[in-house]
C-alpha cells in the first residue's frame, strides 16, 4: 500500500528524492504539519508533493487573485491535484488592490489570505535558489543595504522556504516525474515586469558572461550575509531605546552599522517602516549634525510626523497637514 501522498503507485525518484529530502531536512522541527502555499505551477506544486510526501502537509492553500481570464478554474485544478496527494484544500479568493503597483498589491493580498487560512500552523512557500537569486539582484541594484540583499530567510514565522537550496528546473522535472502538468501563468514571461526580465534576460547574460555558477553564487553571499546581519541585530538589540525622544550620546558612539539598526527599531517601535534613505537621514542626525531640518517618517492624513534634533536629544514632531 503506497505511503500517504503517494500517487498512483509511483515511487519517487531523481528530482522529486531532492525535494523530499530538502523538505524532510527543513521540516523536522514542525511536528504539528504544515499548510503547502500551492499557485499551480512547477515550483509549489512540486513543493506540494514532496511535502505529501514527507507527511508534513496537512493540506494545500490555493490563493485565486482573480487577476486573469479562467483563474477560478486555474485554482480548482490546483485543488484537485492536492487531493490527487491525499491532502485537504481551500481555496482562497482575494481581491487585489492597487497600492504599489499590481506585483505588490498581489503580494499583499496573498499573504494576507494565507495568513487568515492557517489556523496557527506554519505555511510552506516554493521560493527556490534561483528566486534568492533575483531577489538579491534586485537588492543591489536598488542599493537597499545589507538587509535587502540577504534576500529571502528560509523562516520567517509563519513562513517557510524548504527549497531556497534547490534549482528551478528540479521542480520542473519533479512535476515530470510524477506525470504533472504544471500551470504556466502568462505573468511569468511577461517582461513588463523586473523579476521577469532579470530571469530571462539578466541573470542568463550574467552566467555567459561569468562563465556560469552565478545564481549559487548570489544565494551564498544572501545566507552569508544573513548571519552578518543576525550578530548585528542581536548587538542592536542589547542597545535598544524606546519612547519618542533620544539622546543623541546614547546612539551616537555606537559603531555605525550597529547604530543604524538601533534607529530602525527605534522607528519600527514608533509604528513606521523606514526606507534606508529615511534610516540614513536620521542618522545623519546623530552624526554630521549641521543645522538640517527635520526628517519625514510618515503620518496619516491629517498629521505629518518628523524626527527633529533639538539640542542633544533626536524627537518625535507631529505637524498638521
Amino acid at each position: 500500500m503506497d505511503r500517504p501522498g503517494a500517487l498512483n503507485g509511483r515511487r519517487p525518484d531523481g528530482a522529486l528524492s531532492v525535494l523530499e529530502r530538502a523538505v524532510r531536512a527543513f521540516v523536522h522541527p514542525l511536528p504539528d504539519g504544515a499548510w503547502v502555499a500551492l499557485s499551480g505551477g512547477a515550483d509549489s506544486l512540486a513543493l506540494t508533493a514532496a511535502a505529501a510526501r514527507t507527511g508534513v502537509a496537512i493540506g494545500a492553500l490555493i490563493v485565486d487573485h482573480g487577476l486573469q481570464p479562467g483563474s477560478g478554474d486555474v485554482a480548482e485544478r490546483a485543488a484537485q491535484q492536492a487531493q490527487q496527494f491525499g491532502l485537504r484544500t481551500r481555496v482562497l479568493r482575494v481581491s487585489v488592490g492597487t497600492g504599489g503597483g499590481r506585483e505588490a498589491a498581489a503580494r499583499v493580498a496573498r499573504y494576507e489570505a494565507l495568513d487568515g487560512a492557517r489556523d496557527g500552523l506554519p505555511v510552506l512557500i516554493a521560493h527556490t535558489l534561483d528566486d534568492q537569486a533575483e531577489t538579491v539582484l534586485l537588492g543591489l541594484a536598488r542599493g537597499s543595504g545589507a538587509r535587502s540583499i540577504a534576500g529571502m530567510r528560509p523562516w520567517r514565522d509563519p513562513w517557510g522556504r524548504p527549497l531556497l537550496g534547490v534549482r528551478r528546473e528540479l521542480t520542473a522535472r519533479a512535476c515530470a516525474e510524477l506525470g504533472l502538468a504544471p500551470h504556466h501563468d502568462p505573468h511569468n514571461s511577461d517582461r513588463a515586469f523586473t523579476r521577469v526580465r532579470l530571469r530571462a534576460e539578466v541573470l542568463p547574460l550574467l552566467e555567459e558572461v561569468l562563465g556560469g555558477g552565478v545564481a549559487p553564487a548570489l544565494a551564498r553571499t544572501a545566507r552569508e550575509l544573513r548571519a552578518d546581519n543576525d550578530l548585528l541585530d542581536e548587538l542592536a538589540r542589547e542597545h535598544a531605546v524606546t519612547g519618542e525622544r533620544v539622546g543623541v550620546t546614547v546612539v551616537r558612539s555606537l559603531p555605525a552599522p550597529v547604530r543604524t539598526r538601533v534607529l530602525r527599531d527605534w522607528l519600527h517601535r514608533l509604528g513606521t517602516t523606514p526606507t534606508e534613505p529615511v534610516i540614513r537621514a536620521v542618522d545623519d542626525l546623530l552624526v554630521d549634525w549641521h543645522g538640517q531640518g527635520a526628517v519625514a517618517i510618515g503620518g496619516d492624513r491629517d498629521v505629518r510626523r518628523v524626527v527633529a534634533r533639538v539640542d542633544d536629544r533626536l524627537v518625535i514632531e507631529r505637524h498638521r497637514r
